[in-house]
């Protein structure tokens, strides 16, 4: 669920060439080219994280109606949980038994699967249709090809309890960081958490360093980061020291090194379905993972959201997002299969079919107006609106490098090390060490 971020900051278009396709002993191997749909059978594995309903269910749905609809396709699903992936996938690309499709979220983390030759160059496939997602496809791409395409969109910010404001006097939400304090303290007088995280998991405390640099730094240096992978400029150092202020003032639940995000009723995001914290700054699915930890919906009715505030004196644009998307990618087995059953997810109807579940905000821009939740069309529009929509960093960056930032954020949130050491270990981490 974690629809990962991981976590090329989003400049979110496509280009040429295909690589070829490998039969193998778990699935046959379909080719044609009628926008790559299997001319003989085949059986699809696919990897996915909705473990849980309501997601889990909709990617059944979907694959028992393209397979009703294509009877030569047919699927093996292996739902997996989120933070597997990280480990799962790699492992998988390195030996022969990798799944046909499989959950990717682009940036440096698909262009260091790419390296191991058993992801699919999909680009002539998807270039009659991938058009109608617009420039989000673009965060797919490794060397200007299609290695993966993207069926939703998100974006970073704080989900709140509207009934927990209430009790604690909260009448407007906080745009700036003193204000966000403000309401911290205010929260705590009424015993009340006021921030869940799940820092077990470590990604979630990435969040809030990579919001502050977001704050901090220009729109060019992020850009620049996402290609030299560079932090030499003192704003990255600035985001870590607002972290270490941030901190400071306490505002998470006890234990909160112990806490997972999005497991059991217990997690961050359980915590906030269930009222016993106020909010928790995440991604935009969210309200879906809480559906599927706890027994009742009566949570959705109180549940809001806001960006995440802007930073006093701060030199970043405050209008710059922090976000990414979830997708697919391909490997080089039944590649006309997968690239065909990628068109049929981010089809208009099946986008609509997602929007109008409330699952996410949809990649297909004719279904924005089937986005039935009326919180998740708040986030949509802050994200259409955003002069820039930073990818996540751990994502952004090659695998390695995300993963030492993740590491040395989380360690930080622990009590080790400072905000120098954390863009020293991004530095270290891309360099080799040297």
């Amino acid at each position: 669920m974690r629809h990962i971020r991981r976590k090329s900051a989003v400049a979110l278009v496509a280009a040429a060439a295909l690589a070829a396709a490998a039969c193998s002993s778990n699935s046959s191997s379909g080719s044609s080219s009628n926008g790559g749909n299997a001319t003989s059978p085949v059986t699809l594995t696919w990897w996915h994280n909705g473990t849980t309903d309501p997601v889990l269910s909709f990617w059944k749905q979907t694959a028992d109606s393209y397979h009703a609809a294509h009877p030569n396709v047919s699927f093996t699903v292996d739902p997996i949980q989120n933070e597997q992936f990280t480990t799962k996938v790699p492992l998988a690309l390195q030996g022969n038994n990798y799944p046909d499709i499989y959950q990717q979220w682009g940036g440096g983390n698909q262009a260091s699967q790419v390296n191991s030759g058993k992801v699919a160059d999909i680009t002539s496939l998807v270039s009659p249709w991938i058009g109608q997602i617009g420039a989000a496809a673009q965060g797919w791409q490794t060397n200007g090809k299609q290695y993966g395409v993207p069926y939703d969109l998100h974006v970073v910010g704080f989900w709140y309890r509207k009934d927990l404001f209430a009790k604690a006097g909260i009448t407007s939400l906080p745009t700036t960081l003193d204000q966000l304090n403000t309401d911290v303290t205010a929260l705590k007088a009424h015993n009340i958490v006021p921030i869940a995280i799940g820092s077990k998991d470590r990604w979630p405390d990435a969040f809030y360093w990579d919001e502050f640099a977001v704050r901090e730094c220009s729109t060019d240096t992020l850009k620049s980061a996402a290609k030299t992978l560079k932090l030499d400029d003192p704003c990255w150092v600035k985001a870590g020291n607002d972290l270490k202020t941030f901190l400071a003032t306490k505002p998470f639940q006890n234990g909160f090194l112990g806490t997972p995000a999005q497991q059991g009723a217990g997690s961050s995001a359980g915590m906030v379905a269930n009222g016993q914290a106020a909010m928790e700054l995440q991604g935009d699915w969210d309200p879906e993972t809480m559906q599927g930890l706890v027994s009742s919906t009566a949570f959705k009715s109180q549940i809001g959201w806001f960006p995440f505030p802007a930073v006093a004196g701060a030199a970043g644009d405050p209008s710059v997002a922090l976000g990414g998307g979830d997708g697919f990618s391909c490997t080089v087995r039944a590649v006309a299969a997968c690239a065909g059953f990628l068109q049929y997810i981010d089809s208009a109807a099946e986008q609509q079919k997602f929007a109008s579940q409330g699952l996410g905000l949809p990649v297909n821009t004719a279904a924005a107006s089937s986005l039935s939740d009326p919180t998740l069309q708040t986030a949509l529009q802050y994200t259409q609106k955003a002069s820039y929509i930073q990818t996540y960093f751990d994502i952004a960056f090659p695998t390695n490098v995300g993963q030492a930032l993740d590491d040395a954020v989380a360690n930080y949130f622990a009590g080790q090390g400072t905000p120098e050491s954390i863009v020293q270990s991004v530095t270290q981490a891309a360099t080799g060490g040297k």
